[in-house]
């Protein structure tokens, strides 16, 4: 009786109810592998126009930030939501450009496993995961209609199936480059979700330090082997079976089909630019020759492959051994004998424009703040000088932050810091001038306290510094307009701030 009130005597809900189950199903399953690529506006590649960076002809003076960890928690469904909220929340601000990381090497949710071998094991567990979630939305079929309805589930099944079935023909049809399906996936959707939210994404391919494999994991894997030359980290920038390995892995990211959109990496306006590595040091040659043969290689190489992307080295940005400024410009001492070298390194047709970055507090043994802000002032002014006099190309200010562990922190000095990099983009902006964006190191959402380091913050959680960051987006559009993919978030941001 209870069950001839709950569904009609005529069984006319019990297919209704398999038919909602399945949908259900499908869309718990599928929905977020599908995702609605809506555009707003016109994308179109970022170019170098001299000393600036322009977006059809227009200007482009960006504001933005660092998200290192996306495609690490795109590639685990149950952190994948922190990505589009941070992402969602970039928007909000005005934000532009994320930098981001494209590689992570031989560690846990490794991309490259070994040279040019990708993780099956990986794909297998996205299969498990669906089964199983078949076999739970099967359950709550027979507990809900009841035992009697076979057809009905039989339907639901056979419906499921097909999903599943043509999705993985659908994978397979788009010659997928990578096998580890989570990682691979995990990229195609950053990239994919950067784009439903008008931002573009500034990719680093690999990492001088050791987080996330870098290039101690190349020489590990030389070394096991048994092709390498040398033991030492900076056997990565020499090695010939090294830079082999790495060219390998650029070729298969550049030319990746993303799965959700259907365009080439190399293909896709959402990407700003290229990174060759993150803050390059080759400390067993200070001449710097092996650091330079080795941006001329590698930017050559991209630039055979990919001709739409701007490229940049990833330099921390010191002046060196042969530099006039490597005295009166470095924080110290020691960052003209790292190998490395802005102007050399900078100053090749292969590298679109320079990179810097903005350390003081790791850089410098004066904790004194205010010395820290006057160097940053000097440090910038003079990076921005040699874009516009010397480089004749932008610069973009990659990471900058103010450590938490200062035993006189305080957000309000932080903020002040944060305050004289953003005046200086402004101004540098309203002069048409070389300095040409900044990203500030680093933008985390909440639960990420795994992910911190002593420069991290969550920027909603303290009104001022939002506000901070959330106005210079609106100065920087009212000197040059906005893009089309960012009318829609800077209209209803900036209106707010009139």
């Amino acid at each position: 009786m209870v069950k001839s009130r709950m569904f009609g005597g005529n069984g006319v809900l019990y297919p209704i109810v398999a038919f909602a189950s399945c949908v259900a199903f499908i869309y718990l399953s599928f929905g977020d592998l599908w995702i609605n690529i809506h555009g707003d506006g016109k994308w179109s590649f970022v170019e170098r126009n001299g000393t600036q960076f322009v977006v059809d002809g227009m200007p482009f003076y960006f504001n933005g930030w660092n998200s290192y960890w996306m495609m690490d928690h795109a590639a685990d469904e149950f952190r994948r939501g922190k990505v589009r909220e941070m992402l969602q929340t970039g928007a909000r601000m005005g934000l532009t450009v994320c930098r981001t990381w494209a590689f992570n090497d031989g560690e846990y949710n490794a991309l490259q496993i070994t040279p040019g071998r990708f993780d099956e094991r990986v794909f297998r567990v996205s299969l498990v995961f669906v089964c199983v979630a078949g076999v739970i939305a099967d359950v709550v079929v027979f507990l809900v209609i009841g035992f009697e309805v076979v057809e009905c589930y039989l339907l639901c099944s056979c419906l499921r199936s097909s999903i599943l079935l043509l999705k993985l023909k659908r994978i397979r049809k788009l010659n997928l480059e990578f096998a580890n399906h989570n990682l691979e996936f995990a990229l195609d959707y950053v990239i994919a979700e950067s784009r439903r939210n008008g931002i573009r994404l500034m990719l680093c391919l690999v990492n001088n330090l050791q987080a996330y494999g870098g290039k101690t994991q190349y020489v590990k894997w030389a070394w096991e082997e048994g092709v390498g030359l040398s033991s030492s980290n900076d056997s990565f920038f020499y090695d010939p079976s090294i830079r082999r390995y790495f060219k390998h892995y650029v070729k298969t990211v550049l030319t990746r089909r993303n799965t959700l959109t259907g365009i080439e990496y190399r293909d896709d306006p959402t990407i700003f630019g290229w990174e060759l590595i993150n803050e390059p040091r080759c400390m067993t040659d200070k001449s710097g020759d092996t650091l330079q043969d080795w941006i001329e290689e590698m930017s050559t190489f991209i630039k055979e492959i990919d001709r739409n992307h701007l490229l940049t080295v990833g330099l921390e940005g010191f002046y060196g051994p042969k530099s006039r400024k490597r005295s009166t410009v470095n924080p110290e001492i020691w960052a003209s004998d790292i190998g490395t070298d802005f102007i050399r390194n900078s100053n090749l047709s292969t590298i679109d424009f320079a990179s810097v970055h903005i350390y003081p507090d790791h850089w410098t043994h004066n904790p004194d703040f205010e010395y820290k802000l006057r160097f940053v002032s000097k440090w910038m002014i003079s990076h921005i000088e040699d874009g516009d006099k010397e480089l004749k190309k932008p610069v973009m200010f990659t990471e900058f932050g103010l450590s938490t562990e200062n035993p006189d922190f305080t957000p309000a000095q932080r903020e002040r810091f944060y305050k004289v990099i953003l005046d200086i983009m402004y101004k540098s902006a309203g002069k048409n001038k070389s300095g040409a964006g900044s990203l500030v190191w680093q933008f985390l959402v909440e639960g990420m306290e795994y992910s911190n380091d002593d420069f991290g913050i969550i920027p909603w959680k303290r009104q001022s510094t939002y506000q901070l960051f959330a106005e210079h987006s609106c100065r920087l559009a009212r000197i040059q307009g906005a893009l089309s993919t960012q009318l829609y978030y800077l209209r209803k941001l900036c209106t707010l701030r009139k």
